[in-house]
């Protein structure tokens, strides 16, 4: 347990890590580089991450915004959402012509290619994940004759499985860890043989946040999470927050959200952030509480992150393109 010792004060636990993973950090520079590259309108299919203030700014910079790319322009420049599609969608634009970025995470895109591995072995792939989320789609989509959905502990009686012998589950990647390993050890007592994808699917930076909002709850009053009611990492980390001992949990998108009398007699907030918030989301709810009277603040870390990934290879290509004949036309100036 990290050092939390009562204070007469009250106080905020601040949890860290928190806020933008790698594959947020890298969706949502892609929208900005395209938009700064190409120019307006740069058209996204979904949200390029599940966060209303984000979509919103990206909106006002010229980025638009639609459910299927029948809805872009043929031709024009669409960017894929980090959350991932499937084969199909990648088709359907080339069919229209689009000039396609695929911002996917690339630890979603871990598990399309693990899909499209077991697939090709014959493996009844069992898929834990929530119904219609995005993730969901899209890797269902990468073998949908091999993938069915298993939705929480639940659906565990309706799956069906040609050979028990032959049988996979991969899982969405924002998933809380806890559920998706009561999901599992259900499926093992009905498929004994079930085999464990080669790699852990649930990414690093759903776990770290879980796993710091775990450390911190029980010394919690109630725990604040800073996320959208669509974003399925945010939702988790306030379950975790309840289920670890926090006695009171709330989602909020922005400080204005918060209810005063959640806090009114708490001595302890608990404060993170989901994967898809920018800080000063954050810095806005620590200066509310602050208002209040919350102005000791102490952040417990549980994990240093240093992943950093690239940006899309064909974003990359034209900008390194652009960078050549800048350089070009500034030599024969």
């Amino acid at each position: 347990m990290a050092d939390v010792t009562a204070s007469p004060s009250k106080r905020v636990l601040l949890a860290k890590p928190r806020g933008y993973c790698a594959g947020v950090d890298r969706a949502v520079q892609t929208v900005e580089k395209a938009l700064e590259l190409y120019g307006p309108p740069v058209y996204v299919r979904k949200e390029i991450v599940h966060n209303k203030h984000v979509v919103n700014t990206l909106r006002e910079r010229g980025a638009i915004f639609v459910d299927e790319n029948e809805q872009v322009p043929e031709g024009s420049i669409v960017v894929f959402s980090a959350h991932g599609v499937a084969p199909e969608v990648h088709e359907q634009a080339k069919a229209r012509s689009l000039k396609a970025i695929d911002a996917t995470c690339p630890l979603v895109t871990k598990v399309h290619v693990e899909a499209r591995r077991f697939a090709a072995e014959d493996y009844d792939i069992l898929l834990i994940g929530h119904e219609g989320h995005e993730e969901v789609v899209g890797t269902s989509g990468e073998a949908p004759e091999h993938i069915q959905l298993v939705d929480g502990p639940d659906g565990v009686d309706k799956v069906k499985v040609r050979d028990p012998s032959k049988v996979v589950w991969l899982s969405q990647t924002t998933l809380s860890v806890d559920e998706t390993m009561q999901t599992v050890h259900k499926l093992k007592e009905r498929l004994p043989l079930l085999q464990s994808p080669p790699s852990d699917d649930i990414c690093y930076a759903t776990q770290n946040r879980q796993q710091v909002v775990k450390e911190i709850a029980p010394d919690c009053d109630v725990m604040i999470v800073v996320g959208s009611k669509n974003s399925s990492n945010s939702v988790r980390m306030v379950e975790v927050a309840l289920a670890a001992g926090a006695r009171a949990g709330h989602l909020v998108d922005f400080a204005h959200e918060i209810d005063p009398a959640w806090v009114a007699d708490a001595r302890t907030v608990g404060l993170s952030s989901g994967a898809s918030v920018p800080e000063n989301l954050v810095m806005d709810v620590l200066a509310w509480l602050a208002e209040r009277g919350f102005t000791d603040v102490e952040e417990v870390t549980t994990a240093q992150e240093r992943l950093v990934f690239s940006l899309p290879q064909e974003l990359k290509r034209d900008m390194k393109a652009a960078e050549a004949a800048k350089a070009a036309a500034a030599a024969q100036a």
